[in-house]
């Protein structure tokens, strides 16, 4: 039996409460009440449509700086949350532009993503996914390189309320 898919990330974050306001606040996760008694310095969070017990685990490292990961050391560059619909893709890059942490956004083809970073410049990535009986030779060749996010129009092609990733990620 093989790995399916990813069930959860942990991170390291310098303040705990910071991280935890930020991912509830900008992206909607929710604080699940899961932390070890006796344990202090984690918090355990789910995604807004999630059926995970939890999908971000963050424990604290007081003090601690900034990730030197892809700079000075190898380590992890991103995740990667999946989002149903480019409407919601569009309103979470208005949270995250909002919030100051929207450092980018990418047309990979076959799916359309946002970059952003938490308060300990931690990145991310939120993707919408073509559906499969959507994608079509122009969309898998331009998985080969890296265009410009026109949400508006990717929404006039796709429909704003299409649900991403049937067929893909997601059952068909």
């Amino acid at each position: 039996m093989g790995i399916h898919r990813l069930n959860h990330a942990v991170l390291f974050v310098s303040d705990l409460a910071r991280s935890v306001a930020f991912y509830h606040d900008v992206l909607g996760f929710r604080q699940v009440a899961m932390t070890p008694e006796g344990f202090s310095g984690a918090a355990f969070l789910q995604a807004p449509d999630s059926t995970n017990d939890h999908d971000l685990g963050l424990f604290e490292v007081p003090g601690a700086g900034p990730s030197t990961a892809g700079r000075a050391t190898a380590g992890l560059y991103h995740l990667a949350w999946e989002v149903d619909t480019l409407d919601e893709l569009s309103a979470t890059a208005e949270r995250l532009a909002a919030a100051g942490a929207l450092v980018g956004t990418s047309d990979h083809g076959s799916t359309k993503s946002l970059y952003g970073k938490d308060p300990d410049g931690l990145e991310f990535e939120i993707v919408w996914l073509i559906p499969a009986d959507r994608l079509d030779d122009a969309a898998l060749e331009a998985r080969r390189r890296i265009g410009r996010l026109d949400l508006a129009a990717e929404k006039a092609r796709y429909g704003g309320q299409t649900r991403g990733g049937v067929g893909i990620s997601v059952p068909a």
